[in-house]
């Protein structure tokens, strides 16, 4: 009896362990921790969608619709799908601290940019981590990304491409992450987020 009770403990704190640290699939419109901003969101079938409002847009001094989860972690396993359409200029997902940007994915016209935010650079600018000119999110398509943050490295998947980058500020505590875009329509899926 005591074996099958130490198995039975083993196995819930394993379980437990493997638990998302965030599991969002769009079925509640106020999903606790998540702030859906600078646009009109929709929440229908299992997804957020957005149109970027022109004048909505310069108000927010050319920053469009964004989506927020406030989340503790420092490495974790972030995957979400997204689908942009033909307008869509820009779509930016960024993991963000207590003193600003952490780590930031930008896809747009001329590829992948990664970048980094060191907290010694002047004003806490972005450094370049990367730059894929090649890499490109399929428009009127679900484009699956995976971002796995580990210490001072960030591994990018997205189809049969994957690169890991690596940069000091990369390991520093995090304390939400966004997804974001500029003009046209876009569409978010999946959101999961894992130790």
């Amino acid at each position: 009896m005591r074996a099958l009770l130490l198995l039975l403990a083993t196995t819930s704190i394993t379980l437990g362990a493997d638990a998302p640290l965030l599991k969002d699939n769009f079925s509640d419109a106020k999903f606790p921790g998540r702030r859906a901003s600078r646009g009109e969101w929709k929440f229908a079938d299992n997804t957020a969608t957005c149109t970027q409002d022109d004048e909505l847009y310069k108000k927010n001094k050319d920053h469009g619709p964004i989506i927020f989860y406030d989340l503790a972690y420092t490495d974790a396993l972030i995957q979400f799908a997204i689908k942009p359409d033909a307008a869509n200029k820009t779509i930016v997902f960024t993991a963000n601290g207590e003193d600003g940007h952490i780590f930031r994915i930008g896809f747009g016209e001329r590829g992948a940019a990664i970048r980094a935010f060191p907290v010694d650079g002047k004003d806490h600018q972005a450094v370049s981590a990367g730059q894929e000119k090649d890499l490109k999110l399929k428009v009127g398509e679900w484009n699956k990304v995976t971002v796995a943050l580990s210490g001072p490295k960030a591994t990018l998947n997205i189809g049969d491409f994957t690169k890991t980058y690596e940069h000091a500020s990369f390991a520093r505590a995090k304390t939400n992450l966004s997804i974001g875009f500029s003009f046209g329509t876009v569409s978010v899926k999946d959101v999961v987020v894992t130790k």
